[in-house]
Order: structure tokens, then sequence, then C-alpha cells
């Protein structure tokens, strides 16, 4: 089972209070589709860093709160990941 992505629902919440489309934002990061924004948003990939930083220019959101939303989520999915390797190990 699936665990929300924090970083994945902050993007979509920052985008829609912008007031932007997801094609709106590929058009502006230079992305051929709004694929690989929708793709971030529901936590199928992360987007680059270089595109994060612009993602928060494009929100308004300061670089401080993107970085610890990303630490954050980076830690509750390396923190999930331990957990299923260590279950998994544990039936061996």
């Amino acid at each position: 089972m699936r665990q929300k992505n924090m970083l994945a629902d902050f993007l979509k919440t920052k985008r829609v209070a912008a007031g932007l489309s997801q094609r709106d934002v590929s058009d502006k990061l230079g992305y051929s589709t709004p694929q690989f924004i929708s793709n971030w948003e529901r936590g199928v990939s992360h987007p680059p860093i270089n595109a994060l930083k612009k993602l928060g220019e494009l929100y308004k959101v300061s670089a401080e709160d993107l970085f610890e939303v990303t630490l954050n989520a980076t830690i509750q999915e390396v923190t999930q990941d331990l957990r299923r390797k260590f279950a998994s190990s544990k039936s061996r």
C-alpha cells in the first residue's frame, strides 16, 4: 500500500493556489508535455533540483519551505523503504 507523498501533495496544492495548469507549468519549465508535472504531483517521479527551484519561484514558495518539504518527503520515503526491506528480511 502506498502512502500519500508529501512532496507530490505540496506541489499540486501550490500549483493550484498559484492559478496555474499543469500545461502552464510544463511550458514555463521548458517541458514538451504536462505529463512530467502530473507524474510529480502523483508521486510517480520527483522533479530534479533545478526544476524544484523554478517551481518555488513560480509558486511563490520560499526556498526554505521547499527544502523542508523535500527533505521530509525524502525521509518518509527512505523510512518506508527500509521498513519494507527489514520486514521482508525477517521472513527469510
